[in-house]
């Protein structure tokens, strides 16, 4: 139960202000259709943008990827994000980075596995710091709509565990 709680709330984290890894300039450059899961190009480039931005630490860069309005559900909280404020609030509040692993189609939404990180700024990943963790977005538009952290190994919308 404990390993779980930690999952979820690093989940957060990869959302937030990702990227105690540092993720260095000499990795090699990935793509979308480089991101198993055969998840629509499009949308793999928001989701990456976005968690990239928070591994760095720069959560402006990472808020400018929502929408405005956009919902966030975070385990049992949903929140409107009404404003940049509210959105740079949200992002900021999740304790760990991520590195995106796997995109897939979902129906109206893409679901997204990341390995979490630490990160730079408040909030430490800790035990979450190398497990997996799953966040479904939608996209409109080019920008992250709604974001909803899932039960890692849940089933998708096929029913297939993910």
């Amino acid at each position: 139960m404990l390993r779980t709680i930690t999952a979820l709330l690093a989940a957060l984290a990869l959302i937030a202000i990702a990227g105690c890894d540092g993720g260095s300039d000499s990795e090699t450059t990935i793509t979308a259709s480089d991101v198993p899961g055969g998840a629509a190009a499009a949308d793999v480039e928001v989701i990456r943008g976005w968690v990239d931005a928070l591994r760095g630490g720069d959560v402006e860069a990472a808020s400018d990827f929502f929408a405005i309005p956009s919902t966030a559900e975070n385990g049992p909280v949903l929140m409107d994000l009404d404003t940049r404020a509210d959105v740079v609030r949200f992002n900021r509040s999740l304790p760990c980075g991520a590195k995106l692993v796997r995109a897939e189609d979902s129906g109206d939404f893409t679901t997204a596995t990341f390995r979490l990180t630490e990160r730079p700024g408040p909030g430490v990943c800790g035990a979450g710091t190398g497990e997996l963790a799953e966040t479904a977005f939608k996209i409109e538009d080019g920008k992250i709509v709604e974001w909803r952290r899932q039960e890692f190994g849940a089933p998708n919308a096929e029913g297939h565990a993910v």
